[in-house]
């Protein structure tokens, strides 16, 4: 029987030799901690904290602002600095709260919670959702709305998303590797809001080391299963990592639920055990560090807050002058033109490459080869698509279902005439989802 997979795809150089067999490294903020109060998908937080008032690590300085939004916790001891905008990796001034770290790490005492297994599910989500934990595979989807599905009764999959098929990247899979325990805890404290489901711990193939270790973990949890899926990107993709699961389909206008599923990402799951088990809100995440341009290339535990370059310092800085560094990896992450800028919950890595071999590319006019075709997992015609785009046809590229592009860039990796077909198709998807919204 062949690896579960989907129709499609890529096989990008991965770079993650350079950074995956290095165990992960806890770091300590030195300069100040920047909180933006959008860090999640939904209503910004709302500063519940004043200028000059001092905190402590663990301390609540923005509570959820509405339904889908998420609290943010201080991750140091200190004083609130300032109440200000300030640059995020995408490039947006952010409303943030500045706190000037004392160097103390002085916590409150976290809630000690009841066993999880005597909590009852709406205990498990009202903790889940005061502990701010939100999706950290890079939507930011609060987690406790993703949990909270309108008909838990026919949820049949929960998925966790191990597959981690972005290049360069390797945070999850070091996870898996140092704290399987917290991982399938987590996942039966999230199963215990679903009656009728079963879980499914989804492993790129390429992870042999990290699937022989959790198949032995779960060997006696009846209801969690371990599957291999075939090293494709992207195999992670919340619309092909369900088909390749399940073999259930969804599409743009569908919700993971529609089909009956759910889906977490390793680093999220984990949230939620520290959350219900420990007490602890979401203030800490795994960011890779990585790239042919960094010295040491490796993961990091971080507080969130803390200042990209400290990050890079401790990877020991450039051993060659960088041509692109990149929040995230290099098909679904965007350049970044600073790295003073703050780690958020969603900050997955930090990528500095020698070479742009994107600016090097000089697009030509489409050959109709149809690579690009073959490898959309969408299924979709993206040459096409970037046409309308290209010449704002929004009710063709509406009609030719634009809206079903996962914005993965297979097409661009993949096309010989080196256009930029995501960022095209990607443009007009945002314009006709804000011509929606009107």
């Amino acid at each position: 029987m062949g690896l579960s997979t989907f129709k499609g795809g890529i096989h990008p150089y991965d770079g993650k030799n350079l950074s995956k067999d290095k165990p992960i490294k806890e770091i300590l903020p030195k300069g100040d901690l920047i909180y933006p109060l959008s860090q999640h998908i939904g209503a910004p937080a709302k500063p519940i904290v004043e200028k000059g008032q001092y905190v402590l690590e663990g301390e609540k300085i923005a509570e959820a602002d509405g339904f889908v939004s998420a609290p943010i916790y201080a991750s140091v001891s200190g004083t609130v600095k300032a109440m200000e905008k300030r640059r995020v990796a995408a490039g947006d001034n952010v409303m943030s709260i500045v706190i000037e770290n004392d160097g103390k790490y002085e916590t409150v005492e976290y809630p000690k919670h009841k066993p999880y297994t005597e909590l009852t599910k709406e205990e498990i989500l009202d903790i889940i959702k005061e502990a701010g934990v939100v999706g950290m595979g890079g939507a930011g989807f609060p987690t406790h709305v993703k949990l909270s599905p309108k008909e838990p009764e026919k949820i049949d999959y929960v998925i966790a998303n191990c597959a981690e098929c972005e290049p360069y990247l390797t945070s999850d899979y070091r996870r898996m590797l140092e704290e399987p325990e917290k991982l399938v805890e987590g996942l039966k404290i999230i199963l215990k809001l679903f009656d009728n489901a079963k879980g499914i711990l989804a492993v790129e193939d390429n992870k042999r080391d990290c699937i022989e270790l959790l198949e032995k973990l779960t060997q006696k949890e009846e209801r969690i299963t371990v599957k291999s899926l075939k090293t494709k990107y992207p195999q992670g993709a919340e619309r092909q990592l369900i088909y390749a699961s399940t073999g259930r389909k969804i599409n743009s206008k569908m919700l993971p639920a529609d089909a009956g599923c759910v889906v977490n990402n390793v680093d999220t799951i984990v949230a939620v055990y520290h959350a219900v088990v420990e007490g602890k809100p979401l203030m800490h995440r795994i960011v890779t560090v990585t790239g042919d341009a960094v010295a040491d290339p490796r993961n990091f535990i971080v507080r969130v807050g803390t200042d990209y370059a400290e990050l890079l310092e401790e990877a020991g800085g450039f051993k060659k002058e960088p041509a692109k560094i990149v929040s995230g990896g290099p098909m679904m992450g965007f350049g970044v033109f600073d790295i003073h800028v703050p780690v958020t919950k969603t900050s997955s890595a930090l990528l500095c490459l020698t070479e742009d071999e994107v600016a090097k590319y000089e697009p030509t006019a489409c050959i109709n080869c149809g690579k690009c075709v073959e490898v959309c997992p969408g299924h979709i015609v993206p040459a096409r698509l970037a046409d309308y785009a290209e010449h704002s046809e929004e009710e063709k590229f509406v009609k030719n279902n634009g809206m079903e592009c996962c914005e993965c860039g297979c097409c661009s990796f993949i096309c010989p005439a080196k256009r930029q077909l995501t960022q095209s198709i990607k443009s007009m998807r945002k314009m006709v989802l804000a011509n929606r919204k009107k």
